[in-house]
């Protein structure tokens, strides 16, 4: 069994210079510039979490990346990122001839799925019951305010304010509770 648990490719990453790692070029997937940006605080946030996915080239003496582009750009555009790992990738490397290439990078890029707008919402419901603003999700989350606002929306939210002026600033119980207590703890300063 530890054989072929060690012939997996993630019990060898390794940390590579940027300069030793190239793209491919026949990659379909494409980030919008939200989404990057996202990707960036994500890594900021909780570092390298995944490997990036490449083939080392014994020829040229590089790794050509078939999964991780995305991760690998965090690393060359953000100064932070490329500080904190000091110019070095996390990677793994898989040895397949280039169809095969082509094929695991479909795989990993349609493998990551996509987010339901019913699961957005309810976690966005959660996160607000637990004390998060709206600005604290949207940073977090990479989303516009609108984007919050339709999520409430589709949990129902709005109807536990149906006899309520609308504002786009809903806050849920907890919220309240501890801007009450903020309140409070000031005016008691004052005395």
């Amino acid at each position: 069994m530890s054989n072929e648990r060690d012939s997996q490719p993630i019990s060898h990453v390794l940390w590579i210079d940027l300069d030793k790692i190239e793209a491919n070029n026949y990659n379909p997937n494409s980030v919008a510039k939200t989404e990057l940006k996202l990707l960036q605080t994500s890594i900021l946030a909780d570092g390298y979490t995944q490997p990036v996915v490449t083939f080392y080239d014994e020829e040229r003496d590089m790794y050509t990346i078939v999964d991780g582009f995305h991760r690998f750009t965090c690393c060359k555009i953000n100064k932070e990122i490329n500080r904190r790992t000091g110019n070095k990738l996390p990677i793994v490397v898989i040895k397949k001839d280039i169809n095969d290439r082509m094929a695991s990078t479909v795989r990993h890029n349609r493998a990551r799925g996509k987010h339901s707008v019913e699961g957005m919402s309810d976690m966005v419901f959660k996160m607000l019951e637990n004390g998060m603003s709206d600005a604290e999700i949207c940073s977090e989350l990479g989303m516009e305010a609108e984007e919050i606002i339709r999520l409430k929306h589709l949990t129902g939210f709005s109807k536990l304010f149906a006899n309520v002026e609308y504002r786009t600033a809903w806050e849920s119980d907890k919220q309240l509770r501890l801007r009450k207590e903020y309140i409070d703890g000031n005016d008691k300063d004052k005395d």
